[in-house]
């Protein structure tokens, strides 16, 4: 009897030990299924209304949102669009001339914060860095605009010539000061993980810094660099507010024409230009991560040799 009943216990036992597991199981299940759900519905959120404007770029009616066939007069249209394709021109110039010196000055300003840890000034010259990604443009705008008005006024009645006049200059004078910011996070964020003893190696060897750093450097933060001359060439790309207060005649981005057309009624000719941005963009990224990849597989491909070698 009491063979039996121990017998018995073991089953009960294990059922008891097991039945949690059970019945968290669907807990978990349906856990899995709301974030796959979330996931969807913010990539939706995102992607649709992009997918949605590439479509209507090949809209037949003249209102944006109304479908009536489908048409590619509204690229053969973007030739006689002046205003879209200087805006388009401008903007494409300043984001480059900005992407450049971003990565540049960002790198010197990341190489002063990352490998020299104490020096006077240190803490004000990072909170300077780093004040234009958590100050909202509006702000930075309207002090660079009070900035150069005083500068204009102050060189027109010193040399009788005001300087700067507000236009591309700048506007990308405002950029730059915005991208060198997210430049330099980017890396810095890619120099503190980096192995110093590399480069010291590499001194010891005999090489001096400025071959430490284009031989041994530079190629290790090279997608860092890509990393943020793309970021801050798409942020100069699309910047509206920094834009408008820093603007003048003759001098409109694209963003900014798009903005003053949307005050009376858009038509597909926006849409158009937008997907031939959109198609450049995917293309080039999809070029950028291939080339990357690439240079990880030959990376990788010559560290198995070297060790193989050892």
């Amino acid at each position: 009897m009491s063979h039996a009943a121990q017998g018995g216990g073991e089953p009960m036992a294990t059922v008891t030990a097991t039945s949690p597991r059970r019945r968290h199981a669907p807990a978990r299940a349906g856990a899995a299924w709301l974030g796959g759900a979330w996931l969807v519905l913010g990539y939706a959120f995102l992607y649709v209304p992009i997918v949605a404007l590439v479509l209507y770029s090949f809209n037949d009616s003249p209102v944006a949102n109304v479908w009536q066939g489908f048409t590619l007069k509204w690229y053969a249209a973007l030739a006689d669009d002046r205003e879209i394709l200087a805006g388009l021109w401008l903007s494409l110039k300043i984001a480059f001339a900005t992407a450049c010196a971003s990565v540049v000055l960002g790198t010197l300003a990341a190489f002063a914060l990352d490998r020299y840890r104490r020096f006077k000034g240190r803490t004000l010259f990072a909170g300077m860095v780093a004040a234009p990604l958590v100050m909202p443009e509006v702000i930075v705008g309207l002090s660079l605009l009070l900035m150069l008005v005083a500068v204009q006024r102050a060189t027109e009645s010193a040399f009788g010539v005001g300087f700067p006049e507000r236009g591309m200059l700048t506007i990308w004078l405002g950029h730059l000061l915005l991208g060198m910011a997210y430049a330099t996070v980017i890396v810095q964020a890619r120099l503190q993980t980096l192995n110093a003893q590399l480069e010291e190696a590499a001194m010891d060897l005999g090489a001096r810094p400025w071959q430490v750093f284009h031989l041994v450097t530079l190629p290790m933060i090279a997608q860092a660099l890509v990393s943020a001359w793309l970021l801050t060439f798409t942020l100069s790309l699309d910047d509206v507010v920094l834009s408008a207060f820093l603007s003048g005649p003759g001098a409109t981005t694209l963003p900014l024409v798009i903005f003053s057309r949307a005050r009376l009624g858009l038509n597909p000719s926006v849409n158009a230009v937008a997907t031939i941005i959109i198609t450049a963009v995917a293309i080039g990224v999809v070029i950028a991560s291939l080339v990357i990849a690439r240079r990880e597989r030959q990376r990788a491909a010559d560290i198995a040799a070297a060790a193989r070698g050892g």
